[in-house]
Formats: structure tokens, C-alpha cells, sequence
């Protein structure tokens, strides 16, 4: 039994930090969450950029991250119809497009694809009719801003820092954010965030990620704090908690930095089941955080 007066959500982060992923999988974590439950942090939304509206909507998740795509030369969301989809979408489930996802720009870099700036124009006025504050603008695969030694391509970072100044002002405008999310480390993503200077361009933190790469995640969120827009959540390839990902301290420092922005989960599907898959993960997202 908990002593409701003396057991403290540090504790319990710590708690579940020892016993990871077993006490999510035994049932531990609901019980221990009621205790912080009123601790929780305000204002944190859940989405997933796996599903749907409609799919998004019957999880019962706060909304979605929007995949983008290029047809011929332009993006998907140039074509009306496309967005008025989307609209439609959003009116019939009451849930809102939180991001758009610019995953393509994996396989066409915004270092050497000269198509690039016109792409993210583009979506900048399609995040603005749509209502998506937050544009996450990718930098894997082909896009890697490291070498094979993880330093920054200078070339690149140059080249990238040049485009992204030159779209701050367009996206400040139209009341959106040009989120970033790579392999960098906090300190290589501020020296890169410093260099542009422009509060319409932050951080897409995937915890995921920054787990694969050895980064101590707790740390870097509370090094980053303001400049962290929108977060992914994901455990590589398991159901959340089940993998190597060590969720209780990330929750903790993102209390810690008062973050009250959108957790979107970039999840796996082991059962092959994404409606499934995604109501459990959200439901340990709520008990991770207290939230009812």
C-alpha cells in the first residue's frame, strides 16, 4: 500500500525506471501512476503520425501528424482537393492536424535538392490553411548532416542554415514552425539552431532516435528546453516501455522543463494491429504522465 502523503513522482519515476518495461507488462504502472496522477503535467497532447483522423479519433488520441508526399514537382498538399480531404477529415472528427511530416526530404536532401525551399514555401501555406502549427523537416538517410565520423557536414550545415533563414520569415508570418529532427546531438543541434537565429525554427526531439544514438536523453531534453517545439515518442521496433528506450526520466525531464506541447507517437505495430497497437501505447503514455 502507498503512503499517499510521502510518495513523491520523483520516487515513482524512479520506480518505474528500475523496473522498466517487466512492471509495465505486469500491470505495475497503473497502480503507481494514481499516485501521481495529480502531479501530471497540463496542457499534454497525444497524436500519432501512424494513423488517421478517423483511426486517430476511435484510439481516442488529441490528433495527428500529417504525412507529406511529392507529386511530380510540387507537394501532395499543393492540390485543394487534397487539403479540403483533410478538412473534412478534421470537421467530422473535431481532432486537428498538429504537424506535417516533410519525410521526403530523406531521399531529397535540403542541402543539394534545389527543389527544397519551394517544397517547405509550400507547405508553410498549407500548414497555415490547414492549421498545422508545426512542420517537421527531416534530415536522415540521404539527408544526414554527419559524416561518417557523426561531425557536422560543414558544406551542408551551411547550405541548410542559408534555406532556413531565408524561410523564417515566411513561416514566422504565417504563424508556423519549421521543426528540424535529425541524428544530431543537443549540442551540435544548438550550435546548428544558434546559427539560424530565428524563433519560427526549433527541434523535433525523438526520444527514439537520440536512445539509438547513445545520447543521454534526459539530459539533452533539458539542455534543449524552449527550443524543443514537438516530440516523438517511439521504442524502436516494441510496444512503449518494452524496449531499450528508458521512458520514466524522459518523462521526468520533460516535466521538468514545463514542456507542454504534443507527444506523437511514431510507434510499431507487433501485433499488426495499428488501432490496437496505438490505444495501448497511448494508454501507457497517460500512465506515464498521470493523466486521466
Amino acid at each position: 500500500m502507498l503512503d499517499s502523503h510521502r510518495y513523491t513522482r520523483r520516487r515513482f519515476l524512479h520506480e518505474v525506471t528500475i523496473a522498466g518495461g517487466a512492471a509495465a507488462a505486469a500491470g505495475l504502472l497503473p497502480s503507481l501512476a494514481v499516485a501521481a496522477k495529480k502531479g501530471g503535467p497540463k496542457g499534454l497532447r497525444i497524436g500519432s503520425c501512424m494513423l488517421d483522423l478517423p483511426a486517430a479519433k476511435e484510439v481516442g488520441l488529441d490528433g495527428i501528424e500529417a504525412r507529406t508526399s511529392i507529386v511530380g514537382d510540387n507537394l501532395d498538399l499543393v492540390d485543394p482537393a487534397v487539403r479540403e480531404r483533410y478538412k473534412e477529415q478534421m470537421k467530422a472528427t473535431g481532432l486537428p492536424i498538429a504537424s506535417l511530416m516533410l519525410g521526403f526530404f530523406n531521399s531529397y536532401p535540403l542541402a543539394s535538392d534545389p527543389r527544397g525551399p519551394k517544397w517547405i514555401e509550400q507547405a508553410i501555406e498549407a500548414g497555415k490553411d490547414l492549421g498545422a502549427r508545426v512542420l517537421l523537416v527531416a534530415f536522415f538517410g540521404k539527408g544526414d548532416l554527419r559524416d561518417s565520423e557523426k561531425r557536422l557536414k560543414k558544406s551542408d550545415v551551411d547550405v541548410v542554415v542559408k534555406h532556413l533563414q531565408s524561410l523564417a520569415p515566411k513561416a514566422e508570418q504565417c504563424g508556423v514552425i519549421l521543426a528540424v529532427e535529425n541524428w544530431l546531438s543537443a549540442e551540435q543541434n544548438m550550435e546548428l539552431l544558434d546559427r539560424v537565429g530565428s524563433k519560427a525554427v526549433q527541434l523535433y526531439y525523438d526520444v527514439g532516435n537520440s536512445t539509438v544514438q547513445g545520447y543521454d536523453v534526459p539530459s539533452e531534453i533539458r539542455r534543449l528546453k524552449e527550443r524543443i517545439v514537438s516530440i516523438h515518442f517511439k521504442d524502436n521496433g516494441h510496444y512503449l516501455g518494452e524496449g531499450k528506450v528508458r521512458f520514466a526520466p524522459i518523462a521526468e525531464a520533460i516535466e521538468d522543463i514545463g514542456y507542454r506541447g504534443w507527444i506523437i507517437m511514431e510507434t510499431a505495430n507487433p501485433s499488426g494491429k495499428p488501432v490496437d497497437d496505438s490505444r495501448r501505447n497511448a494508454a501507457y503514455i497517460r500512465k506515464l504522465f498521470g493523466m486521466s
